[in-house]
């Protein structure tokens, strides 16, 4: 959906260059939505939401929709009417409501198993609306549980592109925490607030803080940004992004692991990673590539053994072991080379690096694992 024109005495002038999209956590202060969009309205019309999405929980939920939808007091559509904004893509779909691991509606966040919970549907929902690069989130923390306010921003840090933002709501006392204040109302409106005394909420003042956020997106990888993913494999994805490099193989068990993250590689393909691995484990120096029409036969012994390894004892290959009877040719050598980087980066994105078979030195080029030993971890096999 595209912002519609901003009326003429609106204090938006120029056109948004992308459909913002606000995320507000809301908890039981639907109040956050009109006071986020009050002062959006006042920056620009790239700022302002095209279109708006609320987590909260049971009690949340339907506090959100008596005040901000109901025909009275219905403070959302006042809010528009009162300042004349354009229209803002905002209905009863868009408030999520927090669920427990069985599919339950949550009223609160009170056990470790509701917070995990928590953490993967608020992670999964910032994930979708990153998506879309034609799209910038923000994200508001000014409502709801400050675990949940935690884990919406530690969600945006770790999906957030450069056009999405991250804020939360400031507004002026005495307006702050009472039930009855939504926005700065262009006309008088005496409200009672703190301490029984009353206000005007004209006179209210409400801004915007900015809050910076580290972006690591790059680190993910390809299937924690396209598909869902917990919050839990998200970090771990990150960290190993962000930590020292590490690898574990279990050739028996067909399982390796990477930067933290467990990846399913084929037979053939693990073989050729394991063999590298080996290698490096031994500090063994650089191979280089199989020379045109001379296939290198220690080469193949070498890789089939850990192929063996895989399969099993009892496994057999033919085809396999067919096609390395002369040896490993260069052809060879540079598919079973190119495939693995191809599944590595898709499984790790930027975070593969470390773990990619890599060629340094010319004529001729030698290829190896560059990790340290210590940092290569094998189970169940001898090195």
């Amino acid at each position: 959906m595209l912002c519609h024109a901003v009326a003429m005495n609106s204090p938006m002038s120029e056109p948004p260059k992308r459909h913002t999209v606000l995320l507000a956590i809301a908890g039981l202060n639907p109040q956050v939505v009109t006071e986020t969009v009050f002062a959006l309205s006042r920056e620009s019309a790239a700022a302002f939401p095209c279109s708006i999405h609320v987590l909260t929980t049971t009690e949340g939920a339907d506090r959100a929709r008596l005040t901000l939808f109901s025909d009275e007091p219905g403070w959302f559509r006042r809010l528009l009417k009162d300042y004349r904004l354009p229209a803002v893509a905002f209905d009863h779909s868009h408030i999520h409501v927090l669920r427990d691991s069985a599919g339950q509606p949550l009223a609160d966040i009170r056990t470790d198993e509701d917070n995990r919970a928590a953490a993967d549907q608020i992670s999964e929902l910032v994930r979708s609306l990153t998506l879309d690069d034609a799209t910038a989130l923000h994200v508001s923390l000014a409502g709801g549980r400050k675990t949940l306010g935690f884990f919406a921003g530690y969600a945006l840090s770790l999906w957030g592109r450069p056009q999405d933002r991250l804020s939360h709501v400031l507004v002026s006392e005495p307006f702050e925490g009472s039930w009855d204040f939504f926005y700065p109302t262009p006309y008088e409106r005496i409200i009672q607030v703190r301490d029984n005394k009353i206000a005007d909420c004209a006179q209210a003042k409400v801004t915007l803080a900015n809050l910076p956020f580290v972006r690591l997106r790059h680190g993910l990888p390809d299937t924690l940004i396209e598909g869902r993913a917990s919050f839990a494999d998200a970090v771990r994805a990150a960290q190993g992004h962000l930590g020292p490099p590490a690898l574990s193989l279990d050739l028996p068990g067909k399982k390796v692991v990477a930067a933290g993250v467990e990846i399913e590689l084929p037979p053939a393909d693990l073989a050729f990673l394991a063999w590298f691995a080996r290698r490096a484990a031994r500090d063994a120096p650089a191979l280089r590539c199989p020379k045109d029409g001379v296939p290198e036969i220690e080469y193949a012994r070498e890789y089939l053994a850990e192929y063996q390894r895989i399969i099993g004892e009892m496994g057999a290959d033919e085809r396999t072991r067919t096609r390395y009877r002369q040896g490993m040719t260069k052809a060879d050598f540079e598919e079973r080379k190119s495939k693995l980087k191809r599944l590595l980066l898709s499984a790790l994105g930027a975070s593969a690096m470390p773990y990619l078979i890599t060629g340094a030195g010319r004529n001729p080029m030698r290829f190896s694992l560059a990790l340290p030993p210590a940092s290569i971890h094998l189970f169940g096999i001898p090195r």
